[in-house]
């Protein structure tokens, strides 16, 4: 055993003793050793252990990719009847995309495990990644634009809805391996993971060979939560939001530690930029020696531009590029990255820029994120606990757009940012009063919404208070390695 990895019996039992009580956890698994190992071992965990209030459930994901797949996964749900442990098998169906079909079939297998989780009214997701993910995952971020490189999360929440924790992350797959051979359980080998046309397979295949590759990534870890955390300070003294569409950063913000800066601004550049990640390192370089330079002027990077002026930076999504969404009754989607939307109505919509748009644009602030999806799901009927506040722009409050319709804010900057607001229409046409109740716009924050990792769950928290949305739900555990989240 390595210096940084740990027992699995040691894991999950700190695992389980870390989470609130009681809970129900949905296991992943797929028929391969890490998961086998990840239930046969909370199952004895969770059975010599009653006073913890634990229960387990069990779902597999077959990605219909293989010939054969179906039959493991009846192996799997074999396995788990003989342990009592309630079990489902989730079919990934429909047509396959002819590339990228790694990150779509991880998009997939998330989605439904949740949906998994939500029929078991389970608590939380765990999966069984290990340390050999980690080491394989931290060689193939290697040029990352994080300044600190912190690998696989151990716990991230997807959708706003559930939190996936990884409890075997500091486990090794050998000894996974060597307690299910005392057990005398088998496991399912997947033959892609040794098809050398994928990254990870190549990079284990080097790592086989390089016993040096261990990395402190709790140091790192420790690092960029304090990083968030000093990241959502900057926020609160240095940054100010107008009518949900213009940020404004004081002159005094972009003096700050370079580190800061660089990870606020770059995640704020995706989040109005409508974008998943942050920009690249060239990028961000090129970002934070504009904004720290004494000429004011403009620029466009990651489809934002940032207006740097005497008063400070202003940022907006610049209008071109932005496309229509049409969302029929019923319906659920995100708008440019920026928007959630739903379709309660019984009319077709669509929502635009309102650039080149003779309709009134919507102002969107102090709502509840949306559960992305369709609208007849169990989350979506949930009663938003945040005001609705969907009206016109001259309907702006004073605390978040100072002066109220952009008075006292630079006209370009204020121009641009209503150019590239949204606008509602049904077939060209305003909505109806009627109509226009039940269509929901809320704030979304690409980098966060869909998959938000505890190392920036501080700031992401921070952020949702400055669009006056819902928090994110919290982390299922009383604590982490003795600290409370």
């Amino acid at each position: 055993m390595s210096p940084e990895t740990a027992s699995p019996q040691w894991a999950i039992l700190q695992f389980l003793t870390s989470l609130q009580s009681p809970a129900r956890i949905l296991v992943a698994i797929s028929g391969g050793s890490d998961s086998t190992g990840l239930v046969l071992l909370l199952d004895e965990a969770v059975k010599a252990a009653p006073h913890l209030k634990m229960s387990l459930c069990a779902a597999t994901v077959d990605h219909a990719l293989r010939v054969g797949s179906a039959d493991e996964a009846r192996e799997v749900a074999a396995l788990c009847a003989s342990l009592g442990i309630p079990h489902t098998t989730m079919i990934w169906e429909g047509d396959k995309p002819k590339t990228g079909i790694m990150a779509a079939a991880r998009e997939a297998r998330y989605g439904l495990l949740t949906t998994a989780a939500e029929s078991f009214e389970a608590d939380l997701i765990v999966t069984g990644h290990t340390f050999d993910d980690q080491r394989e995952t931290l060689q193939m971020r290697g040029m990352r634009t994080e300044q600190i490189s912190t690998g696989i999360a151990d716990a991230v929440l997807f959708n706003r809805r559930f939190w996936i924790l990884r409890p075997l992350l500091f486990s090794s797959r050998a000894d996974i391996r060597a307690f299910l051979k005392e057990r005398g359980v088998p496991w399912i080998d997947d033959p892609s993971n040794e098809d050398v046309t994928y990254e990870r397979v190549r990079t284990r295949r080097k790592l086989s060979t390089d016993a040096g590759a261990e990395r402190n990534i709790r140091a790192a870890w420790e690092a960029r939560l304090a990083l968030s955390a000093r990241g959502a300070e900057w926020l609160d003294r240095h940054f100010t939001l107008h009518g949900g569409l213009l940020g404004q950063v004081t002159p005094d913000g972009l003096r700050q530690d370079r580190a800061v800066l660089d990870y606020a601004l770059g995640r704020l550049t995706a989040v109005f930029g409508g974008l998943p990640f942050a920009p690249g390192r060239a990028h961000m370089e090129h970002i934070l020696a504009f904004v720290t330079g004494s000429e004011p002027g403009r620029m466009t990077v990651g489809r934002v531009v940032f207006d740097l002026r005497r008063d400070g930076l202003y940022l907006a999504r610049e209008s071109r590029g932005i496309l229509p969404l049409v969302l029929q009754p019923g319906e659920a989607g995100v708008w440019d990255g920026r928007f959630g939307a739903v379709n309660r109505s019984g009319t077709t919509i669509g929502v635009e820029a309102q650039a080149g748009h003779s309709l009134i644009p919507v102002l969107v602030t102090g709502i509840q994120p949306p559960r992305v999806g369709a609208v007849n799901d169990s989350t979506m009927r949930e009663e938003s606990p945040a005001p609705k506040d969907l009206g016109a722009l001259d309907s702006c409050d004073g605390h978040r757009n100072e002066g109220g319709l952009g008075r006292d804010l630079p006209k370009g900057a204020w121009k641009r940012a209503i150019a590239a607001a949204p606008v509602l229409s049904a077939e060209g046409n305003p909505l109806s009063e009627e109509s226009d109740r039940m269509v929901e716009l809320t704030p979304y924050f690409a980098p966060f919404d869909r998959f938000l990792t505890r190392f920036d769950f501080i700031f992401a928290n921070r952020l949702s208070a400055v669009f006056a949305t819902a928090p994110y739900a919290r982390l299922p555990l009383r604590s982490i390695d003795g600290k409370t989240i």
